[in-house]
């Protein structure tokens, strides 16, 4: 029968210090004792302890549980952290259309975490502009920060001409999201400027951080580059013969996000299936090219709450990323009406819709359905999209459904809008259009999923019915656990603040289980949101924020 080994606490000091077990188990950066005084248990985190032995003295009192300190710096990969120069293994993802905001991300890299800019959707002048704001905080008091680089589907062109745009510019770090396989432009953006460092490894400037759900694709960004791609760069001159050489000898992504069920692109992936599934492949690869660097592995979709976070690093998650939770804060680069509308969110108002860069394909993105006809009309446009061949296929009462109640003009009206949209972003789609009648009526109706997104982030009050808004059941879980606290509503919600809570609460849900293992009446104790204040009193890793004046 196993006996445990007796332990002893003594104070340090005459009149130590008793604290509420809470605070006891909020207090990070220390240890916690739990000890049996005359007065019952009592809770401590300074004091002296002698393990397996008999009892020192009359004022050494049993200890009855420990729970080690555990600052938030310690919770994920050190790797991870070290490799990007980060305090916290947190990223914010990046949401399109700069939903994810130039302030947000300044606001990640200023305390320790990652964020990236939300580029996808935008115009190469709307990223260049984020990428000068950017440089130009960061050039007082440096901090990471990075972009996203969204796969262009069926855009070649578009895509790399992204990609000359973040070499230009030298981002050295990109979210690589909704990828199906690897491509040129991302490829050339991976290899260029690798070379040998005075220790002959390879050194690899522009660092990818991949997100993705899948264990193929996982594979994908975990191989070398491809070299058929790569022979096709070196011959236009887009690569070096060095970086072609040396390519082989590195993965395609540093980092690997999976993406379990999440707001946007998803496959809707049960975490706690998909985290063990790419760690799996991750480790595989690992042996079968043995890179020097492990590649990290970390968990997004459905990480709302101290609980959750807790669960993704008691998993082995390298760093966790959020996105739905942060589109409600006071940076986000949505509207006030979008903020308010998921504060109210539960956790089925969600539902999968059409996307607009995968419409076609049949791709789907998760939105909410609370307060908007959004998913509807659009399940409606691919529905007639796959019965008609063309716009003069579409019965009379079907298209005049389509211009009244969803594009709110001629259909007419819309092509021309829609060829002046591409004439300044991809001309080639046009030129398709004109030869293809299908492909046509595609870009007709996905004008309509396209500006969907763009009225709920500019508020447009007249089309508040049509609002596309990428969340996932993240958001209801986050409003269950906030709900009568001050991130109850938009205006006490700051990316900042909403990060901190959830890596404390992560510490503090992993310390108050290994307490209940040991003295189970304990069991049960739950972290409640806290002010940016509070959380510095728990943490000395965290910056308590400045008074504004």
């Amino acid at each position: 029968m196993f006996e445990s080994v007796p332990s002893w606490w003594h104070p340090t000091t005459p009149n130590e210090l008793t604290l509420d077990i809470r605070n006891a188990l909020e207090s990070i950066d220390h240890p916690l004792y739990l000890v049996n005084t005359e007065n019952g248990p009592e809770a401590h985190t300074t004091g002296e302890i002698r393990v397996g032995c008999e009892k020192p003295g009359d004022d050494w009192f049993p200890v009855l549980a420990t729970v080690r300190p555990l600052p938030i710096s310690k919770l994920g990969s050190r790797s991870f952290l070290k490799r990007h120069g980060l305090r916290v293994p947190y990223i914010m993802g990046a949401m399109a259309n700069g939903i994810t905001s130039e302030a947000m991300v300044e606001a990640a890299g200023k305390n320790g975490m990652m964020g990236f800019f939300g580029a996808g959707g935008c115009g190469l002048a709307r990223i260049r502009t984020a990428i000068t704001r950017l440089k130009k905080a960061a050039q007082a008091d440096p901090f990471p920060f990075g972009f996203n680089f969204l796969h262009h589907h069926g855009a070649p062109e578009a895509e790399m001409a992204l990609c000359e745009l973040y070499l230009e510019e030298g981002i050295c770090c990109v979210s690589a999201a909704a990828f199906l396989t690897m491509t040129a432009a991302l490829v050339r953006y991976r290899v260029t400027g690798i070379h040998l460092g005075d220790d002959g490894q390879v050194v690899v400037p522009n660092k990818v951080i991949a997100k993705l759900s899948r264990e193929e694709l996982a594979e994908k960004f975990m191989n070398p580059p491809p070299s058929d791609i790569l022979r096709k760069l070196a011959a236009k001159g887009l690569i070096t013969a060095t970086e072609m050489a040396l390519a082989p000898r590195i993965p395609m992504a540093d980092d690997v996000t999976a993406e379990a069920d999440s707001g946007g692109h998803t496959d809707n992936r049960p975490a706690l299936a998909l985290l063990p599934a790419i760690q799996a492949v991750r480790d595989r690869m690992m042996e079968t090219h043995g890179y020097r660097d492990k590649i990290g592995v970390g968990l997004a979709g459905g990480i709302a709450a101290p609980v959750s976070a807790a669960g993704a690093f008691a998993m082995g998650a390298d760093y966790i990323l959020t996105g739905t939770v942060n589109q409600g804060c006071r940076e986000a680069g949505t509207s006030d009406q979008v903020k308010t509308i998921l504060s109210q969110a539960r956790q089925a108002d969600v539902t999968m819709a059409p996307a607009a860069d995968m419409f076609e394909m049949g791709g789907k993105v998760q939105v909410l359905k609370r307060g908007t006809m959004f998913a509807m009309r659009a399940a409606k446009l691919f529905a007639i999209y796959q019965a008609a061949s063309c716009i003069e296929d579409i019965p009379k009462d079907d298209l005049a459904f389509i211009e009244t109640k969803i594009l709110g003009k001629p259909i007419h009206a819309v092509w021309q809008e829609t060829k002046a949209f591409f004439e300044e972003r991809d001309p080639t789609q046009i030129t398709k259009a004109e030869s293809h009648a299908r492909h046509k009526m595609a870009l007709i109706f996905r004008s309509y999923l396209g500006q969907a997104s763009l009225w709920a982030i500019q508020g447009l009050a007249k089309r508040s019915g049509d609002y596309q808004i990428w969340c996932g059941p993240a958001i209801g879980a986050f409003n269950a656990w906030t709900a009568g606290t001050s991130l109850a509503t938009p205006g006490g919600r700051d990316v900042v603040t909403v990060a901190l809570n959830i890596m404390v609460g992560a510490s503090v849900e992993a310390r108050s289980r290994i307490l209940a293992s040991q003295f189970p009446a304990l069991a049960g104790i739950r972290f409640l949101p806290k002010t940016h204040v509070e959380l510095a009193r728990c943490s000395r890793e965290i910056k308590a924020p400045e008074l504004k004046k």
